[in-house]
């Protein structure tokens, strides 16, 4: 494989973009036309974090302006993308209409806000897509690919951004592909023994979007927040890693937003769902083999039909590849016995030792591979979820410390206090990611993952990040579905025609019903504060105003959906 540059200064001029390679020994340039968008390059081997999109003045350079060295995986640098300049190939926009104008500005907020959502990573000659046990299964062939031929696509983020340079094979072997969620890298010590200790959360951009109005799983069978997660252990010349998934529960479900605190989940009655569900399983065996299934939601209430048809389906699909357990884990760990969690620990006991971890000795020999797949939800697949994902990952490294004799016999990792602080804000860091890119928020229950117990403090933390997400579900996850649409060309952008749906006429209710309701609400308040003559004018007022204050609410609550931030860009299809 070709190698990559990592250093490079941007030129601007009114006529050309000139990207510089700046490592030592290098003499290329890449000239970019900003009419033509014609490229034209000398002996190239640039890899670039450079990215193109087209919102509505045209075609956008993006380029990462900023890196923060994460660490070292198997000798290569990998990096954390840090900032971004957005940079337009038209001179001017004085030839747009002021509504042109104004859309142009929402597409590029919309650019931004998805750029700056923190966690994209790229490394410049290493694939980070895929897992050590993949990579480790392929042929020189695969090998000797550039890194965006070969990525799994899942997880190439920029994919769409980058379909500019692919017609020209000599920018497309040095292309770099950018993924998103967490990388975690550290140097550890047990027994005076040195280590490196990673974790790395890959998350899938088919079906990408925010939590309810992404949800389930689409006609191809991928996953809403669906995220593959391997821990990585070095030590001594040899490597092992552990591999888990999540991802929404895969049939067609949604749970749209409409002012309640918890929107009724919805099934679907006129879709065949098992199409949906074989193609998701079918997918996922072919590339981790054997499934488990631990499902974590509630088994009463409104997440009981979920739970009720997802082992309906697993019990239709009549697959001995997939296995399915449910777990009510609120139930379980209610009254503070976060010690039950333990139960389902000892429950896959048995089937984790047997698909095992994949293992590769100081000689570079495939010593165990693993062969099967621990497939963990909850409704949002997220804090839950890393709750579990996190005991099963610790059991495993367990195993492989002992193996590679950093541990010796009898010890316990749990016992290592300097390691266990740093594993678990690890896996509570790697919760938090994964949240604030699909719920707006950081995780719940953090504070179990961090310390080993749940705390009080941790409750109201739980609560305080509770109400920042029905604020943002509600009143700003439009926006970002359509942030990530629009980066991801879910949504195009027609230059010719430059109609946008961004223009929507709000309803009446939305502009008097809250108004009324402020008012009324208000003047309860006032009358009771500045009582009248009499306590029976005093109560007429009061019961007037709180009964107008009431029934107004109950209206807005009654039209929910007419009063969230709705996407725009995305198809009604896909909404549904």
């Amino acid at each position: 494989m070709a190698t990559a540059y990592e250093k490079f200064n941007l030129h601007t001029t009114p006529e050309k973009f000139y990207i510089e390679a700046c490592d030592d020994g290098s003499n290329d340039v890449l000239s970019i036309d900003r009419v033509s968008t014609e490229m034209i390059l000398t002996v190239f081997t640039l890899a670039t974090p450079v990215l193109l999109c087209l919102p509505s003045t045209g075609t956008y350079l993006i380029v990462i302006t900023k890196k923060k060295k994460v660490g070292d995986l198997l000798g290569h640098a990998v990096w954390k993308a840090m900032d971004f300049d957005v940079i337009s190939y038209k001179k001017t926009v004085l030839h747009l209409t002021d509504n042109q104008m104004q859309d142009n500005k929402a597409f590029l907020s919309m650019i931004n806000s998805v750029l700056l959502t923190d966690g994209f990573y790229f490394a410049t000659d290493y694939d980070l897509t895929h897992t050590l046990q993949r990579l480790a299964n392929t042929s020189p062939e695969f090998q000797e690919m550039s890194l965006l031929e070969r990525a799994d696509q899942r997880f190439v983020w920029n994919g769409h951004l980058l379909r500019e340079f692919m017609p020209q094979p000599e920018v497309r072997t040095e292309l770099t592909h950018v993924k998103t969620t967490f990388i975690v890298m550290k140097s550890c010590c047990i027994n005076g023994k040195i280590f490196d200790w990673n974790i790395i959360s890959r998350r899938s951009c088919f079906r990408a979007g925010v939590r309810y109005y992404v949800r389930g799983i689409d006609s191809e069978g991928h996953a809403a927040n669906f995220v593959e997660t391997e821990q990585i252990v070095q030590y001594s010349g040899g490597k092992a890693s552990f591999v888990q998934t999540r991802g929404s529960i895969p049939f067609y479900w949604s749970q749209r937003p409409n002012l309640k605190y918890k929107p009724k989940p919805q099934i679907s009655k006129t879709i065949n769902h098992l199409d949906g569900f074989q193609r998701h399983f079918d997918s996922q065996i072919i590339i981790y083999g054997k499934q488990v299934i631990l499902n974590l939601i509630d088994q009463k209430g409104s997440e009981k039909q979920l739970e009720q048809a997802f082992d309906k389906m697993v019990s239709s699909l009549g697959n001995g590849m997939v296995k399915y357990i449910a777990f009510d884990f609120h139930k379980e760990c209610s009254r503070m016995r976060w010690h039950r969690l333990q139960i389902l620990v000892d429950m896959v006991t048995e089937m984790q030792d047997e698909y095992g971890y994949f293992l590769v000795d100081v000689d570079g020999n495939v010593l165990v591979q693993q062969e099967g797949m621990f497939r963990s939800n909850c409704m949002d697949c997220l804090d839950r979820t890393n709750v579990i994902q996190s005991l099963l990952a610790r059991r495993s490294l367990q195993s492989q410390l002992e193996r590679l004799g950093v541990l010796h016999m009898g010890q316990r990792i749990e016992d290592q206090a300097d390691f266990e602080k740093i594993y678990k804000n690890a896996w509570a860091d790697n919760a938090n990611a994964c949240a604030k890119q699909y719920a707006g928020t950081g995780a719940l229950k953090t504070d179990f993952t961090r310390t080993g117990k749940r705390t009080q403090w941790g409750l109201v933390m739980d609560g305080w990040n509770s109400m920042i997400r029905y604020y943002k579900n509600n009143f700003s996850d439009g926006f970002r579905q359509d942030s990530i649409d629009l980066f991801l060309g879910n949504y195009a952008i027609d230059e010719a025609d430059m109609t946008t749906p961004l223009h929507e006429t709000k309803d009446w209710k939305f502009l008097t019903l809250p108004i009324i309701m402020v008012v009324a609400f208000s003047m309860c308040i006032i009358c009771l504060l500045m009582a009248g003559d009499t306590w029976t004018e005093t109560l007429a007022y009061v019961l007037f105003w709180g009964t107008a204050s009431f029934v107004t609410a109950g209206v807005i609550l009654f039209n929910g959906r007419e009063f969230v931030d709705s996407p725009k860009l995305v198809q009604k299809e896909k909404m549904d």
